[in-house]
């Protein structure tokens, strides 16, 4: 199955309402979610933080689902 529907459907939710939440339409999400089109680093960061989830999760670098902790240069970022 797919990442991005197995998150969305473990929440419930359906795609408009991932989409409204990232500021899309629809039709755009479901393009993420069938691969149609490619993820945008700034989709995937929103994914990411949304289900609290890591990048490389969403896009099958791992199994581990959990966030990873906040790097020490975010950190200054702020």
């Amino acid at each position: 199955m797919n990442r991005l529907k197995e998150l969305r459907e473990d929440k419930d939710l359906k795609q408009k309402d991932i989409a409204k939440i990232l500021g899309i339409t629809q039709r755009n999400y479901s393009y993420f979610e069938t691969g149609s089109t490619v993820l945008t680093e700034e989709i995937l960061r929103k994914l990411a933080n949304y289900y609290k989830t890591s990048v490389d999760y969403i896009l099958y670098l791992t199994d581990k689902r959990e966030s990873y902790p906040p790097s020490i240069l975010s950190e200054h970022q702020k």
